[in-house]
């Protein structure tokens, strides 16, 4: 007669999607340049796991965009390796977590003032309550057009920048330069930064409706590289030999003094704004 032996197997300990999404950064930041993953991976949230969808939020539709374009299926099989089961990732844009809950802006923009909030970016706003800047954006668009419109989610701008800078550079630079910044993310009041993205010039070129080879010239204008943009071409190996990926941008988000008005007014601005790895073969050489 035959004995039937049972055996205790170890119980899989599930983790929660938080525990899930710590152990998938640790894996991606051992696989990714410092630079990449604190702009693009680090910033990102989890949000929940369920119905084996897993959930995670990014700052802006472009963040959003560049995950499902560059890490989606990396991602989704790391996670599939955490829970043995298949799974799809889904990712949102949730722009409220970066100060506890609330609403942000996720470009480089003036923060809102103190007391007010920001509305949903599928809400329309909500009825002015005192609140002068309120009133003022209800009255010039009305909570229709508001809600296409965003007119409360600007880009931070100087008039300086047109009256003392587009003279300098041109308006195809200046173009260039807020398509550049419109990509990165500065809070002024807080000092928040992140300021070095992967794209290519193409891209740029459609964000200034401009061309790739404007998009290269204003790259490599003497002003611009000095003051404004940085970048270094991202090459991968193929059968076939070296092929041009994109390049990695860093972008100067405040307004610098012209040469001039640095004369006049007897401050210098600083020799090096940009990282150590923006540098090129000329920079070293000076």
């Amino acid at each position: 007669m035959e004995t039937i032996v049972q055996t205790n197997l170890p119980k899989v300990t599930i983790p929660g999607h938080e525990e899930a999404w710590k152990l998938v950064l640790g894996q991606l930041r051992a696989e990714m340049s410092r630079a990449m993953f604190e702009t693009w991976v680090q910033p990102l949230r989890p949000l929940g796991y369920d119905r084996k969808v897993f959930t995670i939020g990014a700052y802006n539709p472009y963040a959003r965009d560049w995950v499902e374009n560059r890490l989606k299926g990396r991602i989704t099989r790391l996670l599939e390796g955490l829970y043995q089961e298949p799974l799809s990732l889904k990712v949102t844009v949730m722009n409220g977590f970066y100060h506890g809950g609330e609403e942000d802006v996720p470009q480089a923009v003036e923060p809102a003032p103190e007391g007010e909030t920001r509305p949903h970016r599928n809400q329309a706003p909500a009825p002015p309550e005192g609140s002068p800047r309120k009133v003022m954006l209800q009255r010039a668009y009305g909570s229709e057009r508001a809600r296409v419109i965003q007119p409360e989610r600007g880009m931070f701008v100087t008039l300086y920048f047109f009256y003392n800078w587009v003279p300098l550079i041109g308006h195809s630079a200046a173009a260039t330069i807020l398509a550049a910044r419109s990509m990165c993310y500065w809070n002024p009041k807080t000092g928040e930064l992140r300021n070095v993205i992967e794209t290519d010039m193409a891209e740029l070129a459609r964000r200034a409706s401009v061309s790739v080879r404007t998009v290269k010239d204003v790259l490599n204008n003497e002003f611009v590289k000095m003051y404004f943009l940085r970048y270094k071409v991202r090459r991968i190996m193929t059968p076939n030999g070296v092929r041009t990926a994109g390049i990695s941008l860093q972008v100067r988000m405040d307004d610098p003094l012209t040469p001039e008005d640095q004369e006049e007014h007897q401050q210098p601005e600083a020799e090096q704004w940009y990282l150590p790895e923006f540098e090129d073969e000329r920079d070293e050489e000076d």
